[in-house]
């Protein structure tokens, strides 16, 4: 038998006899350090320096963290590797199709891997480690039955094709039904996709929703047949919930946001419940939405997706209009009878009937509607603001009211007390008004609190619940009672509510940005999907000014309002019609990076300087189409890098993050 070749040696240290230089990404967000490093192999750290485990490397003085991500033959050109200081643990926790994700997302987003890979892996828990693995049966689910996936046209044909080992890709916006039968959808095209024998992903915005999943895929696949991801549930839950997953003990996953680098093996679906809402944005850099990670997972698995919520968001139109996903949809019979009855306040007849409907925050429609309801079912009140009165105006100028101290607004806690600014909590007994030294407050907005206060008193002996958030009420039963509740915090009732009355509809309407209306359609829709059917006597009022939005919302048509929303957007070349990126830094900084980035890319549309919330600091808003999108990331990462490196003032860069605009 031949020798085998002499381990190589840096000193004292004995290399690895094969593969003896390790690749390894440093855990620092510096731009310029994104890249891998090579590393010696020690001899004793042979057996456990396998790709993808976590390891302690020397660099620049100290040590820092990293991730292991290939073992070579010969270190790079011209570098004399330093040994490894530790593995520190054999757990391969870095999965090969994840990294090659998070280097797509980083790219997408002008980040880097070390940052996406913060929020891909969850931080590690030893003792979970340590933990003996339970020895379960292999789980080979049947085939689901289509439930309510019939209403939709080509529903059942859709569980079909993933039980066939097909990949079709679908945007739906599920019918009302009571507010749980998205849960049902979402586990049954998991069940279809786990009978093909391929794993699925499934991601919800929050909590609340993950629990409505999770009581659904309990009672249709069993506990023990999936992991949850979630960083709401601990350290230690969400850790054991991923070892699961990374060993290849389960194939079905769900959770929140970060869920979506979850290492399921064999990927055959990924799936996402109202992609619209804000919970999927990451509030670090590099500020990827979980959308966006999951277009980019199914076109590098080749896999199954699926685009599902009460609304239709305009990028997910934009799926459907570019051809890369086909909409499943109710037939608009079929429909009418599933809706509930959408009224709108503002129509010429209720303002023939009630004179007094604009000067009314509740008008006589919403008053019959909820009296009419609340003989057989509960009645859910939208409103848009907690609290009791959190806004007060002049009663003379209609001003809005300040305290003297801050400039803060004043509030009012509870009735009968005193005003108090919400920012600094100065008491404000004597308010006069600086615009016209009038004496006396009036409500500006008006709270859920106060609104449960008003209720109660126009309906005696009817209970009052309220759901803000913070009250963590998640359900109530069939009986009659009001149910006072802000947007994204109305609990699911047995049976369906009776009536939805949604108020404050102008308030919501009123603030500025790109994507106001859009945000004010999905709540709605969220609340009055949780209605009764029409056949069922469900009525949904809502209140305020005619708008685009409102006529949608009686139409029951949300393609429709995303289409109208995307085609306008396309006209005034704005998100997701284009892409976007914005620069925000010091001015000089932030002056040169723009006009870097300006003369090396092509089809850019530069908008600024404009002022940025910090003194001195300048924010530049740059435009793009998607053609031209990789190109313009890839000169923002390395702008970032070549900044890092010359240690120029920082400038933040955040892609196509809807927050911005």
């Amino acid at each position: 038998m031949p020798e085998p070749p002499a381990a190589p040696a840096l000193g004292a240290v004995k290399a690895a006899a094969v593969l003896p230089v390790a690749r390894v990404l440093l855990e620092t967000p510096v731009p310029h350090l994104d890249r891998p490093f090579d590393y010696l192999v020690p001899a004793e750290l042979d057996d456990a320096a396998r790709p993808g485990v976590r390891v302690r490397v020397p660099f620049g003085g100290r040590r820092l963290n990293g991730y292991l991500l290939e073992r070579v033959d010969e270190p790079e050109p011209g570098v004399r590797p330093v040994p490894l200081a530790a593995v520190v643990s054999p757990e391969v926790v870095l999965d090969p199709d994840v990294l090659a994700l998070a280097r797509d997302v980083a790219e997408r987003y002008a980040g880097t891997v070390a940052d996406v890979l913060r929020a891909a892996l969850p931080p590690r828990v030893a003792k979970v480690e340590k933990e003996e693995r339970e020895a379960r049966e292999p789980f080979a689910p049947g085939l689901p039955e289509p439930g309510p996936w019939l209403l939709e046209d080509g529903g059942a044909a859709f569980l079909d094709a993933l039980a066939a080992g097909e990949s079709p890709r679908v945007v739906t916006s599920c019918p009302p039904d009571g507010g749980a039968g998205w849960a049902t959808r979402l586990a049954l095209a998991a069940q279809a996709t786990l009978a093909s024998g391929r794993g699925a992903l499934l991601l919800v915005p929050d909590a609340r929703d993950l629990e409505r999943l999770c009581e659904v895929l309990d009672e249709l696949l069993g506990a023990h047949n999936y992991a949850r991801l979630s960083a709401d549930d601990g350290p230690t839950p969400r850790y054991r919930a991923f070892l699961r997953a990374a060993r290849g003990d389960v194939a079905l996953v769900v959770g929140t946001r970060n869920a979506a680098f979850a290492p399921v093996r064999n990927l055959g679906l990924v799936s996402m419940w109202d992609d619209h809402d804000s919970s999927y944005l990451e509030p670090r850099a590099p500020y990827h939405h979980a959308r966006e990670v999951l277009l980019l997972r199914a076109a590098q698995a080749g896999c199954a997706a699926l685009f599902a919520s009460a609304a239709r968001s305009a990028e997910a139109q934009r799926l459907v209009l570019t051809g890369w996903a086909r909409e499943l949809s109710v037939p608009r019979s079929r429909l009418r009878d599933v809706a509930p009855w959408v009224r709108a306040a503002a129509d010429d007849f209720a303002a023939q009937r009630d004179p007094l409907l604009h000067a009314a925050r509740v008008p006589r429609i919403a008053w019959e509607a909820a009296k009419c309801a609340l003989e057989s079912a509960p009645v859910l009140v939208q409103v848009a603001r907690t609290g009791f009165l959190p806004a007060l105006r002049c009663e003379r100028c209609r001003e809005a009211a300040r305290c003297p101290k801050c400039g803060g607004p004043l509030a009012l806690a509870r009735s009968g007390g005193d005003p108090v600014c919400r920012w600094c909590g100065t008491y404000c007994r004597d308010f006069t008004c600086p615009h016209c030294h009038g004496k006396r407050l009036r409500a500006g907005t008006v709270g859920a609190d106060r609104t449960a206060e008003e209720l109660g008193r126009a309906f005696p002996g009817v209970a009052i619940i309220r759901a803000t958030g913070a009250d963590g009420v998640r359900s109530v039963g069939p009986t009659p009672a009001l149910v006072i509740s802000t947007p994204g915090a109305e609990p699911v009732a047995e049976g369906g509510y009776g009536a939805v009355l949604i108020l404050d509809a102008d308030a919501q309407l009123a603030p500025e940005g790109l994507r106001v209306g859009e945000d004010a359609l999905h709540r709605w829709f969220a609340a009055a999907s949780l209605a009764k059917g029409r056949e069922a006597g469900g009525v949904v009022v809502l209140t305020g000014h005619a708008s685009p939005q409102g006529q949608a919302l009686v139409r029951w048509d949300p393609a429709g309002a995303a289409q109208r929303e995307l085609g306008e957007r396309s006209q005034a070349a704005l998100p997701p019609a284009v892409r976007s990126a914005v620069l925000v830094g010091p001015a000089a900084a932030a002056d040169r990076f723009a006009s870097d980035i300006a003369a090396a890319a092509e089809g850019l549309r530069l908008v600024g300087p404009t002022p940025g919330e910090e003194p001195e600091e300048h924010r530049w808003i740059l435009f793009f189409d998607h053609a031209h999108g990789p190109r313009v990331t890839s000169l923002l990462r390395r702008r970032k890098a070549l900044g890092s490196l010359r240690k120029d003032p920082v400038v933040h860069v955040r892609v196509d993050d809807p927050r911005a605009l």
